[in-house]
């Protein structure tokens, strides 16, 4: 409790899910929050609310759509106007089309690119000099095990994700000696409205077996790799992809 006293963190796709318990898990570490998201403004200040109660008091919000070219950028300068200073990034915000491949349409590629890969791009660019001016930070992407592997009906999700950690090490060599840390994140299945999404119960009793720990993660497990990445802990962490999967790739 505490650790992250003084700390001001931007979280993408804050309003649930996994973005909403990285925000709280932050603020349980008494950062300065600012939840940003494509959602409604009821479900933001909810999340916010949360973080408040969990110790930052000033947790603050913004609508940002990060498909819309220059959204990033507003949403940095937005976080920025709020909380003063951002020493944590953390590129959480992504979406999902599951088809078989051939059936995908420019349109949904486009998307898929824009928030999962692009959004993170310029949102690291707009925030680089503000963690320059303030000697250092730490940029964490939400990557996945499906940027490692291959899955079945996620050709342009899974190639997002393994942009992005090629994107994560790619920063992490050039910004390393200024003191900005990149690391990505990269969850197996985790129990999310998105991954169950669509998904009979038969399938996903299936994934669960296929994972050797025998169950999917949590949103908390997910948040609480994220808090180390963005402590003193991993100050010798730089350019990894970590994985957590329950040891899913390891067959």
């Amino acid at each position: 409790m505490g650790e992250l006293t003084g700390k001001a963190a931007l979280v993408t796709g804050a309003s649930r899910g996994i973005g909403r318990a990285v925000a709280l898990r932050l603020a349980s570490g008494a950062a300065t929050i600012y939840l940003a998201a494509d959602g409604t403004p009821a479900e933001l200040e909810d999340a916010a609310a949360a973080c408040r109660k969990a110790g930052a008091p000033n947790a603050d919000w913004g609508v940002h759509d990060l498909a819309r070219p220059g959204e990033p950028e507003a949403m940095v300068g937005s976080a920025h106007r709020r909380m003063g200073r951002i020493d944590i990034l953390v590129n959480n915000a992504g979406i999902r089309a599951r088809k078989a491949f051939g059936k995908f349409t420019h349109e949904e590629f486009d998307r898929l690119v824009a928030v999962n890969l692009r959004a993170p791009f310029f949102a690291s660019q707009a925030v680089l000099p503000i963690m320059r001016a303030q000697g250092g930070g730490h940029i964490i992407h939400m990557a996945s095990q499906l940027g490692l592997v291959a899955s079945r009906y996620g050709a342009v999700y899974n190639l997002t994700k393994a942009g992005l950690i090629q994107l994560t090490r790619s920063m992490a060599l050039e910004l390393a000696a200024e003191g900005i840390s990149v690391n990505a994140v990269c969850p197996g299945p985790v129990s999310t409205e998105g991954f169950t999404a669509g998904r009979n119960p038969g399938e996903l009793e299936q994934r669960a077996r296929d994972v050797p720990i025998g169950r999917f993660g949590t949103v908390e497990e997910v948040a609480g790799v994220v808090a180390f990445l963005a402590s003193k802990d991993a100050a010798y962490v730089i350019g990894h992809a970590l994985v957590m999967d329950g040891g899913y790739i390891t067959h």
